[in-house]
């Protein structure tokens, strides 16, 4: 895919950017910020997408959005690996989940196994 190409599916899949584009990534917002990280990172058309809390000091409509957006990312064969403290939001993006307490990990499966855990 061209550069072009790609910067327009990123633009596509998180619109706030279009009119920040011609901005300095340091004048953006956090959540800007994130979308901008998570967008470079596509543009290299990964088959895995490792993200360590994405949601960390977002504002809840922009968690909401970038969830949205993850998702959509997966469902086009882009695999997500997510590290997220908030739970309630990772799981209903997740198809499989592994939970940490105390250090310890302990596999949950499913999505359905995990929520009811």
């Amino acid at each position: 895919m061209h550069r072009k190409a790609s910067r327009e599916l990123v633009l596509s899949r998180f619109p706030a950017l279009k009119v920040k584009l011609h901005s300095p990534a340091g004048a953006l917002s956090g959540g800007q910020q994130q979308m901008l990280a998570i967008g470079r990172a596509l543009m290299a058309r990964p088959d895995l997408l490792l993200l360590d809390e994405p949601s960390l000091g977002l504002a809840p409509s922009i968690v909401l959005d970038m969830f949205n957006a993850l998702r959509q990312i997966n469902a086009q064969g882009t695999s997500v690996l997510l590290v997220e403290q908030n739970v309630a939001v990772a799981m209903a993006l997740a198809s499989h989940a592994m939970w940490l307490k105390k250090g310890v990990s302990r596999p949950r499966g499913c999505q359905r196994v995990a929520r009811m855990a």
